[in-house]
């Protein structure tokens, strides 16, 4: 066997055929992709598409719901708070806040801050600042002589007896003389 003798063993290498080389060549023209539409065209596909079947996505049933108004809390049990300050993570000295939590990693992040709640027991008195709190919870570090303070970032729509609810809607002047002479809206 000589270097100028070595070869491919026979069908090894198929040349890739050479499209749209005239009629003659049997891939002329349209070059093996029918006829016009943006199938024809390169790089396209129909995701989705079953020949006209229904398909998948839209056999399958719906499930669930998904509230878009829905609170996003970080959620931190007072087990975990006090395991933190046992573990000396977390310092028990000034005010423990959101930013506190995240650093001694507690809590990730979330859309509306973090909610306490009471699962476990908590013995540390701590000043605790979040966005909510479990009754529980609060329960909780009360009895271990500490404070719960709360804030809420989102607005909190109430109704006339100052419940949390739908946002009631203002009335117009129009509105207004209109009740006043008909004695209805």
């Amino acid at each position: 066997m000589k270097l100028n003798e070595i070869r491919n063993n026979p069908g090894a290498h198929k040349r890739k055929d050479k499209l749209g080389r005239g009629s003659s060549s049997g891939l002329g023209k349209t070059s093996g992709r029918g006829v016009k539409g943006a199938k024809a065209r390169t790089g396209t596909k129909v995701y989705g598409f079953e020949g006209g079947q229904m398909p998948l996505h839209m056999r399958m049933p719906k499930r669930g719901f998904n509230n878009i108004f829905g609170n996003d809390f970080a959620e931190v049990n007072i087990n975990r708070i006090q395991k933190a300050i046992d573990d000396k993570r977390l310092k028990n000295d000034g005010k423990i806040t959101e930013e506190t939590l995240r650093k001694a990693g507690l809590v990730h992040k979330s859309r509306d801050g973090v909610r306490l709640l009471g699962k476990g027991g908590i013995t540390a008195k701590i000043e605790i600042e979040v966005a909510g709190v479990s009754a529980g919870a609060r329960e909780a570090v009360e009895k271990a002589g500490g404070s719960v303070t709360t804030h809420f970032k989102k607005a909190v729509y109430r109704n006339k007896k100052g419940e949390p609810g739908k946002r009631q809607k203002r009335r117009t002047d129009s509105a207004a003389k209109r009740v006043s002479r008909n004695g209805h809206a």
